[in-house]
This record gives C-alpha cells, structure tokens and sequence, in this order.
C-alpha cells in the first residue's frame, strides 16, 4: 500500500507501521526525538522533517553530520557529478554540511513529506520562485540568521555549514518518517547472497560492502573509504539502487551544463541490498504527494533493516 496523503497535512485513514529504531551511525551528539514503531492516522500534521542539500565532490569529505540522517538521497547534478540530499526525521546533529544548492529533482521528492524544512546554500534564479511557491520551508543563509558559518578547514564553497538547532528546535519522529512508505522490520524471503555492490554515475562511483559484523554496509565513494569529520565510517543497513528516468531540465548550472532532473514518481525496478543480500523489486510512486511503496515480484510489501537508508537514483537503461 502506498503511502498517500492530501497537502497540508492531512493524512488518509491508514495505519503507518514502523520505523527506524536507531542509525547505524552517527556523529556528534543530536536531539533524538524518539523512534515510534506503529501510528495511527488521525489526520493531523506528522511533524516535520530537515532536508539539507550536501556537497558530494572529493573536495568537499569528509562530510559532517550525514550519519544521524535517517535517509540519504544519492541524485544526479552535472556533469555526471552526484549530491546528496540527507533527511534527518529522528534527530538533529550539531553540525551539517558542507551545504550546497538546490535543484529541481528535489521539490519533487520532497513532496512526500508534510512542509519539510529545506536547507540550501542557493539555487539557480529562475528555480527560487519555484522552491517559494512550494509546500516547504526554505532557508538557505539569507532566511537564517546565525545558521549557517563557514569553515576553515577547506576553501569556498565547500566550506559551509549548517547549525540545525538554529532552524528548527525538533523534528517529527517516526510519524515524519513513516511518509516515506518504507517499511521496516524482517527481511524478505529469498534473495541473493552478495557482499559487495559498486554503483556508478556517470562521474561518480559509490561502493557498499557488507559487514556482518557490524550488520551494515560500509560505503566507499569513488574507490576510498568514506568516513564523517569525526572518524566514524558511514554504514546503512539499507541500500536501495532505485532505477528512474533522468532527463534534461530547464535550468542550467553557470558554466551552460543542463542540470539533470531525476523523475521519482512513477515506477520500476530496484534492488534492496539488506543483510548481506540482494533483492530484486519493483517500485511504485503514484504522485508526488505519496510515498515509495517497494514490492516483491508477487505484490508483498519489502522491509527494510531498521537502521539509515541510503537511496541511489540511478538512470534507467
């Protein structure tokens, strides 16, 4: 079933089953507003979420933050490059970033969540009356005094970074998560046996390795290891490589290059990696209002580990 809601906040009678019990990782301390396993609908807002664009390029990692982020969004920017867009639902971090600008495939996919806080460090011109007339908060440094600082330890602009207690003072919980349509609790029967799965952009090259000792996958970005600004390595316990349409959009970045927009609504295939294995799915989303129901080949609902969600929008061939 997916996940369907009407905007401003009002839910369908459904019963949301759930969510995320704790992140694999984590760094610096956060403002953890607890992890609801089940909600019933009452039509009432679901509490918000921070969303915050994140530079992805080797001069911007060590990244800071990412590990308290509930899900992490891996999309297509130019010149084949990769940014992420990381959800945090269940806790703050202290610091985020480096933080960097919107694009259009976000509004999209952040329709699913109930007037989501959006943090970016700008956009492209003709793309911010877009992002005001959207059913989100935008702040980016103009919009939140005392917010945002630049750092020393690299040079502009992937030195800027977000305080998210200064933009907001808590997230939603579980009920916030639970529009996304995923699914948590025991995995899927069947499956294939695989340890590692490297999936690539076309200028960027993700890794994930699975741990059985630490019940999770590590990820390396482009061939090196990937670790936070305090030391600890980034390890879901969920990967999702999620098959979509990416397409030319109207806008340009400053140097001509067509920003891509990836298409989140729709459906078609995915592979689930969880616990060591793959499976092999199908994916539907019916608006942008709803959530990303994931299925098995005969129609049952696929959980995921409770634990971060890494999604990679990947082109379909």
């Amino acid at each position: 079933m997916v996940v369907k809601r009407l905007r401003h906040g009002a839910l369908t009678a459904v019963l949301l089953t759930a969510l995320v019990a704790g992140c694999t990782t984590g760094d610096g301390e956060g403002t953890d507003t607890g992890r609801e396993e089940t909600r019933q609908s009452t039509g009432e807002p679901t509490g918000p979420v921070l969303a915050v664009k994140i530079d992805n390029v080797s001069a911007a990692r060590p990244q800071t933050g990412i590990g308290a982020a509930d899900i992490v969004y891996v999309e297509q920017v130019e010149g084949g490059l990769s940014r992420l867009m990381a959800v945090y639902a269940t806790r703050l971090p202290e610091v985020v970033g480096p933080v960097r600008s919107a694009r259009e495939t976000d509004l999209e996919l952040l329709r699913q969540f109930d007037e989501p806080t959006l943090a970016f460090s700008g956009a492209q011109g003709k793309l911010l009356p877009l992002i005001d007339r959207e059913p989100l908060r935008a702040v980016p440094p103009g919009k939140a005094s005392g917010a945002y600082f630049r750092g020393e330890d690299r040079p502009a602009p992937h030195n800027l970074y977000l305080r998210p207690a200064k933009v907001m003072e808590s997230v939603g919980g579980g009920p916030a998560l639970a529009q996304t349509g995923f699914r948590f609790g025991a995995a899927p029967e069947g499956g294939t046996p695989q340890n590692s799965r490297t999936v690539r952009f076309p200028a960027a090259r993700f890794t994930f390795t699975w741990s059985e000792q630490r019940q999770s996958w590590q990820v390396a970005m482009d061939g090196t290891p990937d670790r936070t600004t305090d030391g600890k390595t980034l390890a879901p316990a969920t990967v999702v490589v999620q098959y979509v349409r990416v397409r030319e959009s109207r806008f340009h970045d400053v140097r001509g290059n067509n920003s891509p927009y990836t298409e989140t609504v729709g459906s078609g295939k995915a592979d689930v990696l969880r616990d060591g294995r793959v499976h092999r799915v199908r994916w539907e989303r019916g608006a942008a209002q709803d959530g990303t129901e994931f299925t098995t080949a005969d129609g049952k609902t696929v959980n995921f580990a409770r634990g971060q969600v890494w999604v990679l929008l990947v082109a379909a061939r």
